[in-house]
C-alpha cells in the first residue's frame, strides 16, 4: 500500500497487515490520509524464535549439506564435522520480544548470551541473566550471532562489511528477521574469504528471492522467508488482526494500532 494506492481509496478507514511487518505499507502516508495502519506484532514470536534457533543449530551441524550429500548416495561422515552450542557465546542483535525468547531457549542449551539493543537499559536486560554489550563487543565475542531487528533507515546494512570484518572466523551467522539488515554481498564475500564459518538466511533484500549467491555455498542453510509460516502463527495473525480490524471500525481504542 503506497501513497498512490491509499489515496485512490478515498473510503479507506484501516490497513490491517496479518502479521507484523509493514515495509508495504507507507505509513505516513496512511497517517496523512488519516487511515489506520494495523498489525499483529505477538503472532509470530514464538514461529520466529523457533525457526532462528533452527537455523543456527543447521548451521551449526551441517544439516543442509549433509542431508543434501547423502540423497546424492553418499556417506560422508567425516566431511560434516561440526561444532557443540553448549557454553558458546550467542550473541542476540535486538533484544525485543523474539529476541528475548530465543535468549530464554538458548540459555537452556548451556549458551552465555549477549546481545545488543540501543533502546533498553542494562538492568533490565540483566534481569533475564543476559549482559547488554556495545556491537563491537558482540561482534568481536560472539560464537553465534543472530539478527532480531527491524529494516528502518539506521538498521539497512548494519552487519556489512565493516562488522563482519570484526567477528570470529569460527562464526556462524543468523538472520531471520528482515532482508536488508545483513547485507549478503558482504556475508557471501566473509564466507568464501573463511571468515565467516556459517550461516542460516530466511530473509532477503529483495524478495521473492531465487537467485542469490548465498545459495551456492554449503555453509549456508537458506529458506524461503518461513518465520511466521506455521499454522499456529497465521491462525493467531489472523485472530488478532480481525479484533484490532472491528475495534477500529467501532470507533474504540486498538492497541495494535501503529500510527494512533
Amino acid at each position: 500500500m503506497d501513497a498512490e494506492a491509499i489515496s485512490a481509496a478515498t473510503g479507506l478507514r484501516v490497513i490491517a497487515r496479518a502479521g507484523v511487518g509493514l515495509d508495504n505499507v507507507d505509513i505516513p502516508a496512511a497517517t496523512a490520509a488519516k487511515v489506520m495502519v494495523i498489525n499483529a506484532p505477538t503472532s509470530n514470536i514464538v514461529s520466529a524464535a523457533e525457526l532462528a534457533i533452527a537455523l543456527m543449530m543447521a548451521s551449526a551441524r551441517n544439516i543442509s549439506p549433509a542431508h543434501a550429500s547423502l540423497r546424492a548416495g553418499k556417506w560422508a561422515r567425516s566431511k560434516f564435522s561440526g561444532t557443540e552450542m553448549f557454553e558458546k557465546t550467542l550473541g542476540i542483535v535486538g533484544f525485543g520480544k523474539i529476541g528475548q525468547l530465543v535468549a530464554h531457549r538458548m540459555k537452556a542449551f548451556g549458551m552465555k548470551v549477549i546481545a545488543y539493543d540501543p533502546y533498553l537499559s542494562a538492568e533490565k536486560v540483566s534481569t533475564l541473566g543476559v549482559k547488554l554489550v556495545e556491537l563491537d563487543e558482540l561482534l568481536k565475542n560472539s560464537d553465534f550471532i543472530t539478527i532480531h531487528l527491524p529494516k528502518t533507515k539506521e538498521t539497512v546494512n548494519l552487519i556489512g562489511e565493516e562488522a563482519l570484518s570484526k567477528v570470529k572466523p569460527s562464526v556462524h551467522i543468523v538472520n531471520a528477521a528482515r532482508g536488508g539488515v545483513l547485507d549478503e554481498a558482504a556475508l557471501y564475500k566473509a564466507i568464501t574469504e573463511g571468515r565467516v564459518a556459517g550461516a542460516g538466511i530466511d530473509v532477503y533484500a529483495t524478495e521473492p528471492c531465487t537467485d542469490s549467491p548465498l545459495f551456492s555455498l554449503d555453509q549456508v542453510v537458506a529458506t524461503p522467508h518461513l518465520g511466521a509460516s506455521t499454522e499456529e502463527a497465521q491462525e493467531r495473525a489472523g485472530i488478532d488482526v480481525a479484533h484490532s480490524v472491528r475495534k477500529a471500525l467501532a470507533g474504540e481504542p486498538v492497541p495494535d494500532a501503529v500510527n494512533a
